[in-house]
């Protein structure tokens, strides 16, 4: 006996009448067909056009996917629950299909932590359409038909003559090229990460529950034993290191380290160090950011980890330190969270600030009445917004437009490649001006002062290579363009005198990462303590007396 009909006429007339078996059967075909794009293109990539091996799993995963959407066809839940699909898979075909995109725990990490502005950039005009057209229009036809639901045995019986052939053809299907797929999905590991919206959702639930555990972790101690370690203040200058954060840099558009054009004139004229071999942590800032300020190598590296145990700015408060954190972008991860953090977005300065972000301009026009309160040994953390994208113009004045036509927009279907490659660009020279004006406001203060920078990117961002675009592929898989960093060192005249020009010189010519940050920092302030790795710090073997 069918339930929830209305009067024939009536049902008939407003609204069609469907089977709850055939809404499932044709949900679960547009869900394949129309929103796994990614997932097709690499699957006839990886398998080499053979066409009875792609229908085979194409074969395998519409039985499966067919035998879920009936499994879960009951009355008051269905069509949220289609709803749900339609509108996730929606959305992540988006971002896989127009940048490449692998939607895993740290990319939902990234987007958790990202702020309105930020995330604003990717509402784009063409987003907004991809989702009417492959997301409401399809859930709103859902919402007006009438779905036949059945008495529950009626139902089961129905339902099972559909799930259990569905999913003895889907291991018929799985197992007719098992080898293959199996020796598939180990070579090309993205492959399967991109099939929507399973993944993308199973992903989230795990990170739902992860972030609820986060919540309650408590970083335990670290270096309480720090000191500086040699001659107390009275008896020599204050030292004043600034450790510059970068966003999104990545190496290859560097001219300092080979690229064809000029992007980094300013920092050429300064006495920099140029680290041309750096590899970062993570390909996403909520991963590279904290790895960057902790205690443990990348090898060794986890977020629960990170969150568990203090970082570089603890072990120099413990040391007697002072410490800050400036923000230019989503915030500090936590990594600041017990020295003194401050937002220069919030009651940003109008010349550089809109709309939620602020141009990295604003950090020189704090530094400017701030350097000269500096009376004891100092550490400031700038972290940049740098070569953020998609809206890379946003990032970079009307003057530093030197590469041109440059992409106008966030809508990268809307640019050519070199209209993407030519706003980046602009980017980077930026920063270089950034850097070369933190080296000019240290420079001055060098009569009172022992000053230093350290810069380092988080990641790095693919602009077209290999069909992708910006960052947060899974690193096993991420292309050197995303994980390729710039590391730049500047030391003023009293450190310069302390250390071997020669010793320093054949560090930049050996590989580096993010790994010898930690160590670096507390070398370059003199912090005596035991989670300080010599092996990893790239200073303090070069001075003489160097601790051990």
């Amino acid at each position: 006996m069918r339930e929830g009909t209305g009067p024939a006429g009536n049902a008939a007339f407003w609204r069609p009448q469907v089977s709850s078996i055939a809404v499932s059967v044709l949900t679960a075909l547009y869900l394949l067909a129309l929103t796994n794009r990614s997932f097709w293109a690499k699957a006839w990539l990886y398998l080499d056009g053979r066409t009875a091996t792609v229908a085979s799993i194409a074969i395998g995963i519409a039985c499966l996917y067919i035998a879920l959407c009936v499994a879960v066809s009951l009355k008051y839940v269905m069509k949220p629950i289609f709803i749900l699909l339609i509108l996730a898979s929606a959305s992540g075909a988006w971002f896989m299909d127009s940048y490449g995109a692998i939607i895993d725990m740290e990319m939902l990490r990234n987007a958790a932590e990202t702020n309105s502005a930020e995330a604003g950039h990717l509402i784009t005009p063409g987003f907004l359409l991809h989702m009417l057209a492959f997301g409401v229009l399809p859930s709103a036809l859902l919402v007006w038909v009438n779905v036949q639901h059945y008495t529950f045995f009626w139902k089961l019986r129905a339902n099972l003559v559909v799930i259990v052939p569905a999913l003895v053809i889907a291991l018929v299907a799985g197992f007719s090229h098992a080898r293959v797929y199996a020796a598939t999905a180990r070579t090309h590991r993205d492959w399967f990460q991109t099939l929507n919206p399973v993944i993308p959702l199973v992903t989230a639930a795990r990170f739902a529950v992860r972030q609820s555990a986060d919540r309650n972790v408590v970083a335990a101690p670290l270096g309480e034993d720090a000191k500086i370690g040699d001659a107390p203040l009275g008896a020599r200058k204050p030292r004043l290191m600034i450790v510059v954060a970068g966003e999104t840099a990545r190496a290859d558009d560097f001219s300092l380290g080979g690229y064809g054009r000029e992007t980094n004139p300013e920092l050429k004229a300064k006495d920099i160090r140029y680290f041309s071999d750096t590899t970062s942590c993570g390909t996403a800032t909520a991963v590279s950011l904290p790895c960057m300020f902790s205690v443990y190598t990348r090898s060794t590296y986890s977020h629960d980890k990170g969150l568990a145990t203090q970082n570089l700015l603890d072990v120099l408060s413990h040391a007697g330190v002072d410490v800050e954190w400036w923000d230019n972008n989503t915030g500090s991860k936590k990594i600041a969270a017990r020295v003194k953090e401050r937002s220069l977005i919030e009651g940003g300065d109008p010349r550089y600030c809109k709309g939620g972000e602020c141009r990295d301009q604003v950090l020189l026009d704090n530094l400017d009445g701030w350097i000269g309160s500096v009376e004891k040994d100092t550490v400031l953390v700038l972290h940049q917004i740098g070569s953020h994208g998609p809206a890379y113009f946003e990032r970079y004045p009307e003057e530093f437009r030197r590469f041109t036509p440059d992409c106008r927009t966030a809508e990268f279907s809307d640019c050519t490649r070199e209209e993407i490659v030519n706003a980046y660009d602009n980017t980077v020279l930026y920063t270089d001006h950034i850097l070369a004006g933190v080296i000019d406001r240290l420079e001055k203060e060098q009569g009172r002062l022992d000053v230093s920078m350290l810069y380092m990117s988080d990641h790095g961002e693919s602009l077209g290579e290999f069909g992708l675009y910006l960052h947060g592929a899974p690193y096993m898989i991420a292309p050197s363009q995303q994980t390729h960093v710039p590391f730049v060192l500047w030391l003023g005249k009293d450190a310069t005198a302390a250390y071997s020009s020669a010793c320093l010189d054949d560090a930049t010519r050996k590989p580096q990462s993010h790994d010898n940050l930690f160590h670096t920092v507390l070398g370059l302030m003199r912090v005596e303590t035991k989670v300080r790795d010599p092996a990893l710090d790239l200073v303090s073997r070069c001075r003489s007396g160097a601790l051990s």
